[in-house]
């Protein structure tokens, strides 16, 4: 029973494909496509770093990238980012900041939405911040259930160690 709730909480924040966030009308959907640079980094390249302004909402089209963040004088490794992944949505939708740095660990390329265009396709078309808004939300849901994971695995651990 506690296996089959666990599943379907996981379920429900799992990663929603890429075309069904992003889908909007043609016009918009005009609006972003037109306004999409491809960009090319190679192993070792910073595409950003942490607290700069934020340029646009990035997807992983091919390659490794690590994200680190610095907090209290300690740099700590966030989870990886692989194809398919959109990177920093909490910039393009909060402040406007990077939260953390992003670096190629092998050669790929990143598509960016500039954050004008997408400043202007929310405008056009608002449940499209909405649908982001909430594949935010799932992701620091995946990253607290990770955490949780980890932290009872160590626990498991010590006591089998007891």
């Amino acid at each position: 029973m506690q296996r089959e709730a666990r599943s379907k909480r996981i379920e429900t924040v799992r990663a929603r494909p890429v075309a069904e966030l992003l889908e909007c009308p043609p016009a918009t959907g005009l609006l972003l496509n037109g306004a999409a640079q491809c960009i090319r980094f190679a192993a070792g390249q910073t595409v950003f770093c942490q607290s700069e302004t934020c340029r646009g909402l990035y997807l992983v089209v091919s390659g490794h990238f690590a994200r680190e963040i610095e907090r209290l004088e300690t740099l700590l490794t966030l989870s990886p980012a692989r194809a398919g992944d959109l990177v920093e949505l909490a910039a393009a939708l909060g402040d406007g900041h990077h939260t953390y740095t992003l670096t190629a660990h092998s050669a790929g390329s990143l598509l960016m939405l500039p954050i004008e265009t997408l400043n202007q396709a929310f405008q056009s078309y608002p449940p499209l911040r909405m649908h982001l808004l909430e594949e935010l939300a799932r992701e620091v849901t995946r990253a607290y259930y990770d955490c949780w994971l980890s932290r009872a695995a160590v626990h498991r651990r010590e006591r089998s160690a007891a």
